[in-house]
């Protein structure tokens, strides 16, 4: 057993740092050292005890992240002590109806590690080599914290089918909003981005998307002016707000499609009769595949994704609290890292 620092959650609103016990790598299974940690949406609903159904306490969340490995156990081969890895942080039981239909990432029985399971939040980790991914040599490991968020982009961006030329909305323009629009973009697709926060559509203009807030800007007149009486083809609602999806129903033209990424805590009112009216679809979006995160990589390695324009910080891993607080609160706020040194194998800072 080894102890290294980690964040560990122990109750609704309540984090603390300290020791953290790790078992040695057993066979198929490999210890990484987490170099950088990224904190997310669904990171902030545990915070607030709105899974603890799912979790036992204490645990250490965290799933988007980058490192190297430390130790690779019996039976793992193909990996070695120092390759920088991030991790598909998904482990299926591949008896179940969606596994035998192929859809392992919705396994019925789906361990999502960092949710589930223990996760990233420490500096010391073990996983099975399994939800290995590799990263390239080249690729920083600050910007490789984002390959997992990226991945979800493009699994959504592929669930809705988004093809060159057709206009999409983008209702949401946090991280995971603002990488739909890029990778949609990449696939030719034209895009707006529906954001209330300023300094949100800053980073979006910055990036050369057009935003738009909806709380002020006239999106009838808009939208009219960028379609017509055409509608968009397809609108991700992102926000995870009632009006959100109201704003996302609206935007579709005849036979659009509305694929649903945010987690919607309770059930929302929607417009059946506009669904009726103009044959919309609506899409269920949820993680990933392996696929989706090589195509991440990629994304990123290329500069397709320009992840460095969405880290607004990145904090030692022992004031997890205080960056918890800043994301929840902070408007001027994108992406926040935690950075888990030491390095190993003189990765530097």
């Amino acid at each position: 057993m080894n102890d290294s620092l980690a964040v560990r959650y122990v109750g609704a609103r309540t984090l603390v740092t300290g020791s953290w016990r790790t078992s040695p790598p057993g066979p198929g299974e490999v210890e990484i050292a987490p170099a950088y940690v990224g904190i997310c949406g669904t990171d902030l609903h545990i915070l607030h005890g709105d899974m603890d159904a799912r979790i036992g306490t204490p645990t250490v969340p965290g799933h988007e992240m980058s490192g190297r490995i430390l130790r690779v156990g019996p039976e793992v081969e193909d990996w070695r002590p120092g390759d920088a890895v991030t991790v598909m942080p998904l482990r299926w039981d591949g008896t179940c109806a969606a596994c035998r239909a192929g859809h392992h990432h919705v396994c019925h029985h789906l361990d999502f590690i960092g949710i589930d399971s223990p996760g990233a939040m420490q500096q010391r980790w073990t996983v099975p080599a399994a939800t290995l991914v590799r990263l390239p040599d080249t690729l920083p490991l600050d910007l490789a914290a984002l390959v997992e968020p990226t991945a979800v982009a493009v699994h959504d961006v592929a669930r809705a089918a988004v093809r060159k030329g057709e206009r999409v909305v983008v209702v949401g323009g946090g991280p995971v909003g603002t990488l739909i629009a890029l990778v949609a973009r990449f696939t030719g697709a034209d895009v707006r981005v529906l954001e209330p926060g300023a300094h949100r559509r800053r980073i979006a203009g910055e990036l050369g998307l057009t935003a738009w807030d909806p709380d002020t800007d006239d999106l009838p007149r808009l939208m009219e002016e960028w379609t017509g009486e055409a509608g968009a083809d397809v609108a991700f609602e992102v926000s995870g707000a009632a009006a959100g999806v109201d704003s996302a129903v609206g935007v579709l033209g005849v036979r659009g499609r509305l694929c649903l990424v945010a987690i919607h805590a309770r059930p929302r009112e929607i417009d059946l009769h506009r669904f009726f009216w103009r044959e919309l679809t609506l899409i269920g979006a949820r993680l990933y595949t392996r696929g989706d995160f090589e195509q991440a990589v990629a994304l990123i390695a290329d500069g397709t994704v320009p992840a460095a324009r969405l880290i607004s910080s990145v904090v030692p891993l022992a004031e997890a609290p205080a960056a918890f607080e800043a994301l929840e609160n902070g408007a001027s706020v994108m992406k926040i890292l935690l950075d888990c040194g030491p390095r190993s194998q003189g990765e530097p800072a």
